[in-house]
């Protein structure tokens, strides 16, 4: 009898331990779905959300136009609308640059300003070169004093560029991709410098409002429209000027009735993409 009490004690114990270790286990085990639609439903969204982020992300970083370094226009890549022009606005921020960005925002016109380092030096021009960035606009490099590069010195040219570059990444926290010599005016160095950096060097297909006869709305207006130089993948030069912001909005709206398009300039190809 007592035999059989310490067997059938042994036995309890055996199963007692069997079920503690089975709750043990089952607790590392992940909780079930409600139901096999559930398991479903969550898997094909879970795909969907990956195709789209992918989609999204290869589409962000591919580039849609070249520049002709011969004649500093924009060429599509593949099937790219060809029929586009690239606004510019040179010597920024001086005096009414952030009114120019606001009108492009305004009007969803994408376009590069090129900045001057001695318009940032103060918190001001900082603060006004921090809004341009952040409403979308890319930053591009103009040199620090636009001097002409060639009366330059190497050294002296090599400040001129990477003093500005190390200005605008402290400012916005991105570093110029495109680079714009005063007058057009460029030198070997400075050429070998501007790659080194991955910059993209650009000189423009037209501009006019610098000169005289052109120093009003009405004036360049006209002939930023109608001038014999525009054309498909056109490389437009304007700069920070009372006159050509104050016709800015006539101007895009003029290029858009000759079915012009505005090239993304974060669409084109350097060596950033």
């Amino acid at each position: 009898m007592k035999k059989r009490l310490l067997n059938f004690g042994i036995l309890l114990m055996l199963l007692l331990a069997a079920c503690g270790n089975e709750e043990k286990v089952n607790t590392t085990k992940p909780v079930k779905a409600k139901s096999i639609e559930e398991i479903v439903d969550w898997d094909e969204e879970r795909k969907e959300m990956e195709a789209s982020t992918e989609t999204e992300f290869v589409e962000e970083l591919q580039p849609l136009y070249k520049l002709n370094e011969t004649t500093y226009e924009l060429e599509p890549i593949g099937d790219a609308n060809s029929k586009v022009v690239l606004l510019t606005i040179d010597d920024a921020p001086d005096k009414r640059a952030l009114d120019m960005a606001k009108t492009l925002k305004h009007l969803d016109a994408p376009a590069i300003f090129f900045v001057n380092g001695h318009f940032i030096t103060s918190e001001e021009k900082k603060a006004v070169l921090k809004e341009i960035h952040d409403m979308g606009f890319m930053i591009g490099n103009h040199t620090k004093s636009h001097n002409n590069l060639k009366k330059l010195s190497v050294e002296q040219q090599k400040e001129e560029i990477l003093s500005v570059n190390e200005r605008v990444e402290e400012v916005t926290g991105v570093k110029p991709v495109f680079f714009r010599a005063p007058f057009g005016s460029n030198t070997d160095y400075s050429s070998a410098l501007v790659q080194q950096e991955d910059m993209l060097l650009m000189n423009w297909t037209y501009g006019y409002d610098w000169e005289k006869q052109y120093r009003t709305k009405e004036a360049i207006t006209t002939i930023m429209i109608e001038t014999k130089e525009l054309r498909d993948g056109a490389n437009l030069l304007m700069h920070d000027r009372e006159w050509t912001a104050d016709a800015l909005e006539d101007i895009i709206a003029g290029l858009r009735e000759k079915g012009y398009d505005f090239v993304d300039p974060a669409t084109i190809l350097t060596a950033a993409n």
